[in-house]
């Protein structure tokens, strides 16, 4: 498979396949493709794993699109502004996302529901109990709310992240939360009662802005509908 990443603010990833490769994605994610791209929807690994990956924020179902009878082509779009990045997954090279990051991957790439091994830090965190894993070999997309700005953890070092801002991390990096000093802080402050802690060593991506924030922005001038 080759692929090439367009547009900015809405992004979409082309992929190009040579006949009988497959890509695997979420319902709703296809945006456009030659006609030779046949879809098959499956569980994918059976009931169990279709609901994984429904607590992990995607659908239960997955469709699998295949290049028949030659080369063909499809493109995936982003469903807010920001980021489409490709990461690649290899064993030793497995990716955390937030919930819904998963946009498409190859065939060899298996999405799975990620429990945080601290309930505090998914109850409190901010990003969720519950995250995305990927395993298994060869590339996948993930979308990402407004830029993406990395940073690379040495071992032991640690990052303070605002409530939604942790879009991935690499699976060797470990989360926590930490409270917000002074009741003052908290209740004044306006940056919410914890914060995220990623611990290295790994790689970790920051997104600018947050659907759910953007949501709390617009809150007050939604109609109340009385």
């Amino acid at each position: 498979m080759k692929y090439h990443i367009e547009g900015e603010t809405l992004p979409v990833v082309i992929c190009d396949l040579e006949a009988g490769e497959k890509m695997i994605t979420e319902g709703g994610a296809m945006s456009w493709m030659t006609p030779n791209m046949k879809m098959e929807t499956t569980t994918n690994g059976g009931i169990g794993k279709a609901l994984g990956r429904a607590f992990s924020g995607e659908k239960m179902f997955q469709n699998i699109y295949t290049a028949e009878g030659g080369p063909g082509m499809i493109a995936f779009a982003s469903s807010f502004p920001g980021s489409i990045i490709p990461f690649e997954i290899a064993p030793g090279k497995e990716m955390v996302f937030q919930k819904s990051a998963y946009l498409a991957g190859e065939m060899g790439v298996t999405l799975s529901v990620h429990f945080r091994k601290k309930v505090a830090a998914g109850l409190f965190g901010g990003e969720g109990f519950i995250m995305q894993k990927t395993t298994g070999t060869g590339v996948v997309f993930a979308e990402f709310d407004g830029h993406v700005v990395e940073y690379e953890l040495q071992d032991g070092q640690q990052l303070l992240i605002d409530t939604g801002h942790l879009a991935a991390m690499t699976a060797t990096c470990s989360i926590d939360i930490q409270t917000v000093s002074g009741a003052k802080n908290m209740l004044l402050g306006g940056e919410g009662f914890f914060n995220t802690v990623v611990t290295g060593p790994g790689h970790v991506w920051l997104q600018t802005q947050p659907l759910a924030n953007v949501a709390g922005v617009l809150r007050p001038y939604m109609p109340t509908g009385k």
